[in-house]
């Protein structure tokens, strides 16, 4: 049994679970490990105003993305599978900066055990933010999309013109 305070952040196995025969990452697994793992920090946090303010602030960011993952799921089309996303995203950016803020104060009994987590954090974010580079450019080229530009050259060279017909060929001065 945990005492008071005692801070239990280990990794139950290994960082990332499989699941099935095609070994695939379970990304819902690995979030609800990294939430559990947060709850375990908040419940081990110095009992301070600070500790309580930042307590608070992480057991939110850092729980959040396990429960937004599901909406990801179910999102309704492209855009709103995007903007979700974006919400996991933004959560676990938030949840490592607490992190390393709890880490850093230090508002844990061993601050150094906290590591292994913002590792986990950072990972995680890579991992949104890969899904979003590629949910977008993966977005079909409709609507509002078709003349979005798609590089950052494009982007920095101002609007994108689209040409519905080729140009029309030179007449020769003779």
């Amino acid at each position: 049994m945990n005492e008071p305070n005692q801070l239990n952040v280990k990794r139950s196995a290994l960082n990332v679970e499989r699941s099935g025969a095609a070994g695939r990452y379970d990304l819902e697994e690995r979030l609800m490990e990294f939430a559990v793992r947060i709850i375990r920090v908040t419940e081990s946090m110095v009992r301070s105003p600070a500790g309580l303010h930042v307590a608070d602030q992480l057991l939110r960011s850092g729980t959040s993305p396990y429960g937004h993952h599901g909406e990801v799921e179910g999102a309704e089309s492209r855009d709103d599978f995007i903007h979700k996303l974006r919400v996991c995203y933004n959560e676990l950016r938030e949840a490592r900066r607490w992190l390393r803020l709890t880490q850093r104060a230090p508002l844990v009994p061993k601050p150094e055990l906290l590591t292994d987590l913002v590792t986990e954090a950072e990972e995680l974010v890579r991992i949104f933010s890969a899904s979003i580079r590629t949910a977008e450019n993966n977005r079909p080229a409709t609507g509002r999309n078709a003349q979005r530009p798609t590089s950052n050259a494009q982007r920095s060279s101002g609007p994108a013109i689209a040409r519905t017909s080729p140009p029309a060929p030179r007449k020769e001065n003779r």
